[in-house]
């Protein structure tokens, strides 16, 4: 008797007409384009009076690109999950209408600065940056590069020391020139070392994971293990002082903190992360002649000497004054003043925001992020290997982590710190990171949401009952027999009946 032909492993069919989500994403496309477009045809009849000449080029041309970018998302990652890419677009084209919207302020005043026009060709790098990195059909890949992406992050966090390239500007040595252009490098050193530290974490999570000594009810880690924390403590800490970046060194200290309490589940770790954090802070905010100055505009912002003492808080509490003006609804796109705040299409462009949108749109942006976070750790949740739901968190809470500490620094809730908003403020490397780590979580989420094909079911004998075990391996040892010689008909015995927890 001829064995039983073997079918090849499928898709189910269930599975293969699995909504994708594709056309669900470009309908949300059009909802975002809409968005930017109405914002920046509503700041032109706001501010001149009529709708700009070349609304429709422009409506076009977005259109185009969007078009072009759903369909490379389509080919390249056709489960990956269909909120994200609008959500960004969203965000992108509010931030280009509000900083258009300020150019033609500053143009009032006699100050061309042409920073839309800027920003419009750094989301166009970001857009081919971003599909250039969906190229990449395989994010497990990444855990090969981890040492390069250690050494070239770090590398990037140097580059302003270097003679010649780095400059300072506004008290923080953190850009360099090349040419015409001016860029940040640590905003791709959180890409590099989010990478980073999901590929160490799950390859030592175990040893992290070990408890030392249990002190007040929790368990310690045992202090040969405390290393990795305090070399990124420590690294943070150069950051700090020698580049008097408050806001890099935050995002790379929270980053790891976050990412290594994921990785191993031990509360343990937050603590001795605030506890490491606690010292720093202290230790910056009495030394650091920049850090004592935000914290002094922070705690005394209305007072008449602070605000107009250098450094002071003049810039937090024009903001804050045009929030209020702002109220529940705003003025309307063109109809307030965020250009007497410095620096509005930067650091302020939430209270900018806040002045013309109102406290309803404000909430409305930040509910858009709280999707695109939302939507980042519902992929780690979904992805079946540790590496990936590492990375996938440590992307999410960058930007989390990003946003709340602009939009509390704008509100002084905290001190400001000089991060910038993602997809929303001008500033070309902060825009090309943050669509890099989109297109790595819908590559992330292309994983989490492919379905698996109907492989064949392997058992493994160690997990069954040594009495089923013993069965099947004389079952085996007699089919082993049998191809030699005739064997007689045999009958298996029945199996065993199943036993709990087998």
């Amino acid at each position: 008797m001829s064995a039983p032909a073997v079918r090849p492993a499928t898709v189910p069919s269930s599975a293969s007409s699995r909504h994708t989500g594709r056309w669900a994403e470009a309908g949300l496309l059009s909802i975002a384009l809409v968005i930017g477009l109405a914002a920046f045809v509503l700041t032109a009849i706001n501010r001149t009076g009529s709708s700009p000449a070349q609304s429709l080029r422009l409506a076009a041309a977005l259109a185009a690109v969007c078009l072009v970018v759903h369909l490379w998302v389509r080919r390249t990652a056709p489960w990956a999950d269909p909120v994200l890419l609008p959500t960004a677009v969203a965000l992108n084209g509010i931030g280009l209408a509000m900083i258009h919207r300020l150019d033609l302020s500053y143009e009032r005043m006699g100050q061309t600065h042409d920073y839309g026009p800027k920003q419009a060709v750094w989301t166009a790098l970001g857009v081919v940056l971003f599909c250039l990195v969906l190229l990449m059909r395989d994010y497990r890949l990444l855990r090969r590069w981890d040492r390069w992406a250690m050494w070239g992050g770090l590398g990037f966090l140097v580059l302003p020391f270097v003679p010649g390239l780095g400059t300072e500007v506004n008290g923080a040595r953190i850009w360099i020139h090349l040419g015409p252009m001016s860029f940040q490098p640590a905003e791709l050193t959180k890409v590099l070392l989010a990478v980073f530290f999901a590929s160490y974490l799950v390859s030592n999570r175990d040893n992290l994971a070990l408890a030392g000594r249990r002190v007040l009810g929790m368990n310690l880690p045992r202090a040969r293990h405390l290393m990795p924390l305090l070399v990124v403590w420590g690294v943070s800490i150069v950051v700090l002082v020698l580049q008097r970046d408050l806001g890099s060194s935050v995002l790379l200290f929270g980053l790891f903190v976050v990412t290594l309490y994921v990785a191993t589940d031990r509360p343990s770790w937050l603590l001795i992360g605030g506890a490491l954090f606690l010292p720093a802070a202290w230790f910056a905010a009495t030394n650091l002649a920049h850090v004592q100055q935000r914290i002094t505009a922070w705690l005394h912002a209305m007072d008449p000497s602070v605000y107009e003492m250098p450094g002071g808080s003049w810039q937090l509490v024009t903001g804050l004054f045009g929030m209020a003006y702002g109220g529940l609804m705003g003025t309307g796109w063109g109809e307030g003043y965020p250009n007497l705040t410095t620096f509005a299409n930067s650091d302020f462009i939430v209270a900018s925001l806040g002045e013309e949108l109102g406290l309803t749109g404000t909430l409305a942006i930040l509910m858009l992020y709280l999707i695109l976070v939302q939507r980042g750790l519902r992929t780690a949740l979904a992805l079946r290997d540790g590496f990936g739901k590492l990375l996938a968190t440590a992307l999410s809470f960058t930007i989390a982590l990003q946003v709340f500490v602009v939009v509390g620094g704008v509100t002084r809730l905290i001190p400001l710190t000089g991060l910038t908003t993602p997809f929303l403020a001008y500033g070309g490397s902060s825009l090309i990171a943050n669509w890099i780590i989109l297109a790595l979580l819908l590559r992330l989420s292309d994983a989490a949401r492919r379905p698996t094909a109907a492989a064949p079911r392997i058992i493994d004998t160690a997990e069954l009952p040594s009495s089923l075990r013993k069965r099947v391996r004389d079952a085996d040892d007699a089919a082993g027999a049998g191809a030699k010689a005739d064997p007689p008909t045999f009958t298996p015995a029945p199996p065993a009946p199943e036993e709990d927890g087998a």
